[in-house]
C-alpha cells in the first residue's frame, strides 16, 4: 500500500467513523485517512484532529460517490448505510478492500449477491454485526475454554441515550420496519421467533431487568456456526443502562452466556458481562478498527477476494487486547462457574 493511498471512511464524521478514526490514528500513526462525509467543514475538523488525514465530500447517490478521478484509495469503509451500494461498487471497481456495518441481517442480501457475482473482485467484510463484531468475539474468547458449546445466549442493553446519533437511530428504525421477529438457533435449526417466543427479559449489571426480545442479528449465525452450537439466541433491550441508573454516562453491557463441555465431557457454564462505561460508541469503534487492520495487512496475511465475517478473519483473543485498551472489562454474572 503505497503512502498516498488513504483508507476512504465514508460517514467519516458519524460516530463509529470518527471513533474508528481515531483508534487507527492511535495504531498506526502514518496510516493515511480520508475523512469523508455531506458536511465539508465537519470533515476537516475531525481529518484535522487527527493529523495524517484529508477530508472530502460524498454524494452516495454517484456511483464515482462524487469523488476525484485522480484519487487512489487503499480500502473503503462504509461507516453509515451503504443504500445503493455505490461504495461497495466503488470498491469492487477498485480491487479495493470494503467493509460494512450497518446493513443488519435483513439488509445484507445485496451485499452478499453483489460479492458473489465478483467473486475475485476484492475482499468484503460484512459486519453489520453488534458493535461491528466486537460482541461476537468477545463470545468466541469466553468460548475458549469448553470443548463443546451446546449453548449460547446473548443479552444487550442499549441505553436510549447512546444509539449513535441520526445514523444509527435509522438503523435501529429501518431494521425494526423490516422485521419484528428475532432469528435464533434452536436445536440446530435456525428460526423465526414471534409474540411471546421472541421476548425476553434482559438482566443489566445492577441485576435489574428490561423488557427485551429476540432480534434477527448476524450475532446469531457467526455464532452458530463459527461453535456448531444447536441453540443459540441474542436478546436486545432499549432503555436505561446500569451506568446511567447510578447518575453515570450511559453505559455499554452485555451479558454472554455459555453453556457446554469442557475436557472429559465434564459439564460447564460460562457467564459473564462485557462492560464498557463509555458506551457502544468505542465497542463499535473497535470493531471497525480490528477490520481495517486485518483487510489492509496491517496485522496477518492479505485477506484473499470474497465475502467475509469479522470472526473468519480476527482473532478474538487479540481483539479483547485491544477492547480492554479503550476501558472495556469483563465482570462475572450470576451463574458463572
Amino acid at each position: 500500500m503505497g503512502q498516498s493511498e488513504s483508507v476512504l471512511i465514508l460517514g467519516g464524521t458519524g460516530q463509529a467513523g470518527t471513533g474508528a478514526a481515531a483508534l487507527l490514528r492511535q495504531w498506526h500513526p502514518a496510516l493515511p485517512l480520508t475523512i469523508a462525509g455531506r458536511d465539508i467543514d465537519r470533515a476537516r475538523r475531525v481529518a484535522d484532529e487527527l493529523g495524517a488525514a484529508t477530508a472530502a465530500t460524498i454524494d452516495l447517490r454517484r456511483g464515482d460517490l462524487g469523488l476525484p478521478a485522480d484519487r487512489r484509495y487503499s480500502a473503503v469503509v462504509a461507516a453509515l448505510w451503504d443504500d445503493r451500494l455505490h461504495g461497495l461498487r466503488f470498491a469492487q471497481h477498485r480491487g479495493l478492500p470494503y467493509l460494512s456495518i450497518s446493513s443488519g441481517l435483513v439488509d445484507i442480501a445485496p451485499e452478499v449477491v453483489a460479492g458473489a457475482q465478483r467473486a475475485n473482485a476484492a475482499p468484503i467484510l460484512v459486519a453489520s454485526h453488534y458493535c461491528a463484531g466486537a460482541v461476537v468475539l468477545a463470545a468466541l474468547h469466553s468460548a475458549r475454554r469448553f470443548d463443546r458449546i451446546d449453548a449460547i445466549r446473548i443479552s444487550a442493553v442499549l441505553d436510549e441515550l447512546d444509539t449513535g446519533g441520526p445514523a444509527g437511530t435509522a438503523d435501529l428504525q429501518r431494521w425494526s420496519t423490516a422485521t419484528s421477529a428475532g432469528l435464533v438457533r434452536r436445536d440446530g435449526v435456525f428460526t423465526w421467533v414471534t409474540g411471546t417466543d421472541a421476548q425476553a427479559d434482559v438482566r443489566r449489571t445492577d441485576g435489574t431487568r428490561l423488557p427485551g426480545q429476540s432480534i434477527a442479528i448476524l450475532d446469531v449465525t457467526s455464532l452458530a456456526l463459527a461453535t456448531d452450537a444447536p441453540d443459540v439466541r441474542f436478546d436486545f433491550a432499549v432503555g436505561e443502562s446500569a451506568g446511567r441508573r447510578r447518575g453515570e454516562p450511559a453505559s455499554f453491557e452485555v451479558r454472554i452466556d455459555l453453556e457446554g463441555a469442557g475436557p472429559g465431557g465434564a459439564p460447564i457454564r460460562r457467564s459473564r458481562y462485557l462492560v464498557h462505561p463509555a458506551g457502544q460508541r468505542p465497542m463499535t469503534a473497535t470493531g471497525i478498527a480490528l477490520g481495517v487492520e486485518r483487510l489492509l495487512g496491517l496485522r496477518g496475511e492479505a485477506v484473499a477476494p470474497g465475502i467475509h465475517t469479522p470472526e473468519t478473519l480476527l482473532d478474538p483473543a487479540y481483539a479483547v487486547e485491544r477492547m480492554a485498551e479503550t476501558g472495556a472489562y469483563f465482570i462475572g454474572a450470576p451463574g458463572d462457574s
